[in-house]
């Protein structure tokens, strides 16, 4: 358990630039609390002592704005950063190395029992605002850009943007269309063209 400590505290040092000693780390990062929290929880949970594991996970969400249900499966060296807004759910299961930013949402798209949630890999960024939504798979190495809706399962070493998700970077290699700025569709002089 202290080795875990000691990792989740070099990986706040790792992703940033902002802090400045383990003390600080230790009693300011609330995401850092939130995984803790949640490391007990788990415990709980795993004992099916459900109503302290659920207890213990409202009382981190009322202190820390983050929502980690205690059956989730975290790896180690999860960074949340600016964690209000985060909501990670039962059956979401997280990779190691993975950094997930505010407001980030790994749920459900409605009210459907047993697996239902998200699986995430190794070595993933989640941007602020992002909806990882079903019981889809994200690869590793992924990028997921601010306030993108994902509802598909996302490929290994991808970056992925928009409403709704779409890859643009698969293996190093853009995908599909390359505009330049001035090259920009313009969609209301295509529509009225049609008129």
């Amino acid at each position: 358990m202290f080795k875990r400590v000691k990792d989740d505290i070099q990986m706040v040092f790792d992703q940033d630039p902002a802090a400045r000693s383990s003390f600080e780390v230790v009693m300011t990062y609330s995401g850092l609390h939130a995984i803790w929290s949640y490391l007990i929880a788990n415990w709980f949970f795993k004992k099916k002592m459900y109503f302290i594991a659920r207890s213990i996970s409202q009382i981190s969400r009322f202190f820390t704005g983050v929502e980690i249900h205690p059956g989730a499966t975290i790896g180690k060296r999860l960074f949340i950063d600016h964690g209000m807004g985060i909501v990670i759910g039962e059956t979401c299961r997280i990779g190691n190395n993975v950094t997930i930013y505010q407001g980030v949402t790994l749920g459900g798209t409605g009210k459907e029992r047993g697996k239902r949630h998200p699986d995430i890999g190794d070595n993933v960024l989640i941007a602020a605002g992002a909806k990882v939504l079903g019981n889809i798979e994200v690869g590793s190495n992924v990028n997921i850009g601010a306030n993108s809706v994902v509802l598909k399962d996302v490929p290994d070493y991808s970056t992925v943007v928009g409403i709704p998700g779409r890859i643009v970077k698969q293996d190093g290699m853009k995908v599909g269309k390359n505009f330049n700025h001035t090259n920009l569709p313009d969609p209301i002089y295509e529509q009225l063209k049609e008129l």
